[in-house]
This record gives C-alpha cells, sequence and structure tokens, in this order.
C-alpha cells in the first residue's frame, strides 16, 4: 500500500512546476529591463547608462530570484494587500 488512491495519481512534468527565467531572472522582469534599456541606450543614445542600468537590473533581478523564483508575484500580491494584515 503507498498510500495514494488508486486513479488518482498522475505523473508531473518538472517544467510545468518550475518557474520560467531568462538568463536567471524572472522573464517578464527580464524583458521589462532590456527594453527599458534598448530605449535608454537606443531611443535617447545613451549607450553607457543603458548598458549600466541593464546591468543592475538584470543583476538585482538574479539575485532575487535566487533567494525566491517567485519574489516577482509576491510583491505584487504584497503592495496590492499591504493594509490587509496590518495591525
Amino acid at each position: 500500500m503507498s498510500g495514494f488512491i488508486e486513479g488518482f495519481e498522475v505523473p508531473l512534468h518538472r517544467s510545468l512546476t518550475e518557474p520560467i527565467l531568462l538568463a536567471g531572472a524572472p522573464r517578464a522582469i527580464a524583458i521589462v529591463n532590456g527594453t527599458i534599456a534598448a530605449a535608454l541606450g537606443l531611443g535617447l543614445r545613451l549607450w553607457i547608462a543603458g548598458i549600466v542600468l541593464w546591468a543592475v537590473g538584470h543583476s538585482f533581478a538574479v539575485f532575487a530570484a535566487k533567494r525566491d523564483p517567485q519574489f516577482a508575484e509576491v510583491l505584487s500580491r504584497h503592495l496590492r494587500q499591504r493594509s490587509h494584515l496590518s495591525c
């Protein structure tokens, strides 16, 4: 007896449970960060500022994703429900 009810056990692929990361950062944050850095670098012709913004933003996102891969969802939920648990 394995503790499972017959017919209610389903194999689940690992890719369905892991977050989608792009170069170590959450995909949405990496895309937004790259788009803003590209607009700054290409549109305003501030190449160094665009590269620095991308490097700092991506490094922060990778650092935060190493601690919690779903930090963006947690942060947005925290900001949305800020006063829900206040004393």
